[in-house]
């Protein structure tokens, strides 16, 4: 990519991050609530999750590579729009139908933003400022997922789901004023075609299969925690704003590790510390179902933002690292593509899974999906960076 702004462009980033991801993250629990409270079961609701990332399932990659080639700032222009027109329907339509339609636009929005921000924050960064980087970039996810809970339960308890909706698409509305107006801080791209060969020459990569492994079950772990926490309080009677105070406590466990990600990392080196916030996710998962008190929930929750936080940011270093020069916009969007995998149909499934088995299974499978992650993580050894 061609030299931009970096300090505009990289706070440009970070704001686009938290209005986008803020509500994201209250559409989840949206969804999932005004899909309960339209009549559907766990099944229905985890459908609709699941629809959410259908588009970044197939567009990640073709994004990364387009942002390599082409820049960035109309593609997340069209992501803030397609999000904040997708949030309108339900607030128009209240059908299960208009939650399906909602979850595939905001959908798009999640493919672009994600791969977009993501490179962006790494293209615009030196190697020694990588790290402070994508941990200021993370802190903005944690924020969103603070904000984001809260703002849903919130508005659901002193409104409704409709206006919940209405709040979602402001906010994601509010992303696209800010590229019309800072958008030309970003970067420009190459003009010409990437380097370094095709999706299969990027899979030969041994490095990158192991980390696109490691990340895609981090990332089947933090949804389905978050996913399926609400559907858990919700079996035990507690109100909106409770559940939006459970994931609001485990974004705040996520910020509290991400302020000091840097020093943990000099202290137990990235491969140590993924593999012990891996374990520390597992346990959490196998304590959710015998707990039955939203105290007891809450601090369950907040361990469980520790082992995200660093979970997330790690492997999302890593996997930019291990990037050839030129591609690391199609690096990036692999890696969400493969973690899309494990989005669209972990909540399909488990879903299911709960609705045939107990969400007590939901809660004891994905403890054991984690704990395999901490073993690969362990014996995973990262190579020096080599993105641009």
């Amino acid at each position: 990519m061609r030299r931009a702004r970096g300090p505009m462009a990289i706070l440009l980033i970070l704001a686009l991050n938290v209005l986008v991801f803020v509500g994201v993250n209250a559409a989840r629990v949206v969804f999932s609530l005004y899909g309960l409270h339209l009549g559907a079961g766990s099944a229905g609701a985890g459908g609709v999750l699941a629809m959410m990332y259908v588009f970044p399932l197939v567009l990640s990659w073709p994004i990364g590579v387009l942002s390599d080639r082409f820049g960035s700032r109309w593609l997340l222009a069209i992501g803030a729009a397609s999000g904040g027109a997708g949030m309108l329907i339900p607030y128009f339509i209240p059908t299960m139908a208009a939650l399906y339609a909602a979850s595939l636009l905001v959908g798009v929005s999640v493919a672009l933003t994600a791969v977009l921000g993501q490179n962006l924050v790494g293209v615009l960064s030196q190697p020694a400022e990588r790290t402070r980087n994508f941990s200021n970039y993370s802190l903005t996810g944690s924020a969103a997922i603070l904000l984001g809970p809260l703002l849903a339960g919130f508005v659901i308890d002193h409104a409704s789901h409709a206006i919940a909706c209405l709040a979602i698409a402001a906010l994601l509305l509010l992303g696209l004023l800010l590229m019309a107006i800072w958008g030309r801080a970003l970067p420009r791209g190459s003009g010409a075609a990437a380097t370094g060969g095709n999706l299969l020459h990027t899979l030969g990569n041994r490095h990158i299969r192991k980390m696109l492994a490691i990340s895609s079950l981090a990332q089947l772990g933090n949804d389905l925690f978050q996913a399926f926490l609400p559907i858990y309080a919700h079996g035990l009677g507690l109100s909106a704003s409770v559940i939006g105070g459970l994931l609001a406590s485990l974004a705040v466990g996520s910020f509290v590790v991400r302020l000091g990600m840097v020093r943990c990392i000099r202290l137990a080196g990235e491969r140590r510390l993924l593999a012990g916030a891996f374990f520390v996710g597992a346990i959490v998962f196998a304590l959710v179902p015998v707990c039955r008190d939203s105290s007891l929930l809450a601090i369950l929750a907040f361990t469980f933002g520790l082992s995200l936080g660093c979970t997330q940011t790690l492997t999302l270093m890593l996997m930019f690292s291990s990037a050839e020069a030129g591609r690391s916009g199609a690096t990036v969007g692999l890696r969400l593509t493969v973690n899309n995998v494990a989005r669209l149909l972990g909540p399909a499934v488990f879903g299911a899974m709960g609705a045939v088995a107990g969400l007590l299974a939901v809660f004891w499978i994905n403890g054991a999906l984690m704990a395999t992650a901490g073993r690969m993580s362990a014996a995973y050894r990262p190579r020096r960076d080599s993105a641009p």
